[in-house]
């Protein structure tokens, strides 16, 4: 539970009274089960998009590789992200979907761990990685590729309950 002094009077939790930013206190929170799922995008052209489905890519399974990026990412959110703690992460999943009507590929990661905080950055960031990771191995092809729709869908557990996207 954030302390008196843990809150900005703007009612955001990462800086303190003084307005400063500080990684908030968890110490006082009631270790329970957190998921968070998070989903996104990417959408590119139509010769792009059949370049992965086929498996075509010069640099080798898109949807493969992009998958271990998203959990490694993920496994690494405390380092990237300066006020977010490192968790004890006890799953991590990536799925990535050829999705013809964007065309693109969405991608959707659940996080799992049983802590004091939650693991919404977590997820988005493992959909973040798993997106930069398809553009990077698809680049050469297609450069006006879109990232996008990166949300939050599920958040579960701690004090404040479940938040879904319905």
């Amino acid at each position: 539970m954030a302390g008196a002094g843990d809150t900005h009077k703007s009612g955001l939790t990462h800086f303190d009274a003084k307005g400063e930013a500080h990684m908030v206190d968890v110490s006082d929170k009631a270790v329970t089960s957190r998921i968070a799922t998070a989903e996104g995008h990417v959408r590119m052209a139509q010769e792009t998009f059949d370049i992965i489905a086929e498996g075509r890519a010069k640099k080798g399974d898109v949807l493969a590789v992009a998958q271990l990026a998203g959990i490694m990412g993920a496994k690494q959110c405390s380092t990237l992200i300066p006020l977010c703690h490192p968790l004890p992460i006890t799953k991590v999943s990536v799925d990535l979907t050829m999705d013809a009507a964007l065309p693109g590929v969405h991608i959707e990661a659940t996080v799992k761990t049983t802590g004091q905080t939650g693991v919404e950055m977590e997820a988005l960031t493992a959909v973040n990685v798993a997106a930069l990771t398809v553009y990077d191995m698809t680049k050469a092809v297609d450069k006006e590729m879109e990232i996008g729709g990166i949300r939050v869908i599920l958040k579960d557990g701690g004090k404040s309950g479940r938040f879904e996207v319905k």
